[in-house]
């Protein structure tokens, strides 16, 4: 029996070109977390061309199909590449210096335009409305943000439910993988400055070192995952860069240290905050530091939590897709995403899925590694397929 996702996905092979082009080419001009103009606006473009009621806000793009009664359901993609200079080696690699694609958003884009040609051009197999959000700033936690401030709950109905992916290192390329409950963490950033009084290198006795203060701070921070956390608690703290001084025979007078904190629980990561600033404070008093740190948090990520029976409505629609052995169950990944901001200001329960990118048994390289390049295809096929699934869960006509 013909279902409404195989009369739509009946069309997969016939955009396949299209698809792979924009893929390339997004590739290929990659913007920075909040600057996506040249991108926002290719979307945009081609958002219209499909049909689309089309909106700009908050720095991203909203593309709205109403297609009679039904369901509303909205599909999220994100736009913005990473500060890392591309080592892939692809032919169509970076063309902009010291940016790349290292996270897979470009594959997020292409799949969801490629779902949104899909659904546009079978109307006849569903029924409702279909929101393709393209949204900026996913890497700094700013983009989500912008879009509700700048009015997305008044351009659109309320959702039924908010569907997302990520391309991974895990499950196999041709699959995907999901699980309920939460599946990406929960994380903050810190940047830290601690004071001291500077003086020649020779004299370090009329001196408040701050690089001693900062080196104590990173060593006394290992103690709170390890000591302060229960062992059956997930807790991540890391010191990603301290930076004090320009010469050998010059003590400075400040140290600056950037700290991020991952967990699966805000109360976790809240409570990994609080301790961060004691030690800070702590060890200030210590050194007697001439003046207290400025400690200042940002790029706070909500947690990724699946909601149960969006989640099972969504990995059925895959079973009955890929069949049970293309489906997966996601393990919790360490990373963070913005994803969930907008299904909470718009009140409506979302599932996120893993997406593979690397084929079984072939070497894999992390997300945001200047190496990162998931196989064209099956990838965005098979995310095309999974998005479109996903959507007629809710849209699909009997």
């Amino acid at each position: 029996m013909t279902t409404s996702t195989d009369e739509v996905l009946a069309g997969l092979e016939g955009i396949t070109p299209w698809q792979e082009e924009l893929y390339t080419r997004l590739h290929r001009h990659p913007e920075l977390s909040m600057q996506e103009t040249r991108t926002a606006a290719e979307i945009a473009g081609e958002l219209e061309t499909l049909g689309y009621a089309v909106h700009r806000v908050g720095g991203g793009v909203v593309g709205i199909l109403e297609n009679g009664d039904g369901p509303t359901v909205l599909y999220r993609a994100d736009m913005d590449a990473l500060p890392v200079e591309e080592q892939t080696g692809l032919p169509y690699s970076s063309q902009v210096p010291g940016v790349m694609h290292a996270c897979g958003h470009d594959v997020h884009m292409a799949v969801g335009m490629g779902a949104a040609a899909l659904l546009a051009r079978a109307t006849q197999a569903w029924s409702g409305t279909y929101v393709a959000l393209f949204q900026p700033g996913e890497e700094t936690a700013e983009g989500a943000r912008a879009m509700v401030a700048d009015g997305l709950a008044d351009l659109l109905p309320r959702p039924d439910v908010a569907l997302g992916q990520h391309v991974l290192t895990s499950p196999a390329a041709g699959e995907v993988a999901t699980a309920p409950g939460p599946v990406m963490s929960t994380a903050a950033s810190v940047a830290i400055t601690v004071h001291g009084r500077g003086s020649h290198g020779s004299m370090p006795h009329l001196s408040v070192d701050p690089v001693l203060l900062a080196s104590s701070i990173v060593v006394r921070l290992q103690g709170i995952v390890a000591r302060e956390v229960s062992p059956d608690t997930f807790a991540v703290v890391t010191v990603g860069s301290l930076q004090a001084g320009t010469k050998a025979n010059i003590i400075p007078d400040r140290a600056t240290l950037r700290v991020n904190v991952r967990a699966y629980a805000d109360d976790v990561r809240e409570s990994l905050l609080a301790a961060i600033e004691r030690v800070v404070r702590a060890e200030c008093v210590a050194s007697d530091s001439p003046r207290p740190p400025d400690i200042e948090v940002y790029d706070r990520f909500p947690l990724t939590l699946n909601d149960d029976a969006v989640t099972e409505r969504v990995t059925a629609a895959f079973r009955d897709r890929f069949g049970a052995e293309r489906v997966r169950p996601l393990a919790p990944v360490t990373a963070s995403e913005d994803f969930t901001v907008i299904p909470d200001a718009l009140g409506a329960p979302s599932c996120y899925w893993g997406l593979g990118g690397f084929p079984a048994g072939e070497r894999t390289v992390p997300n945001h590694n200047p190496a990162f390049a998931p196989v064209m295809q099956p990838t965005l096929q098979t995310g095309t397929e999974a998005a479109v699934a996903a959507a007629l869960a809710w849209l699909g006509r009997p």
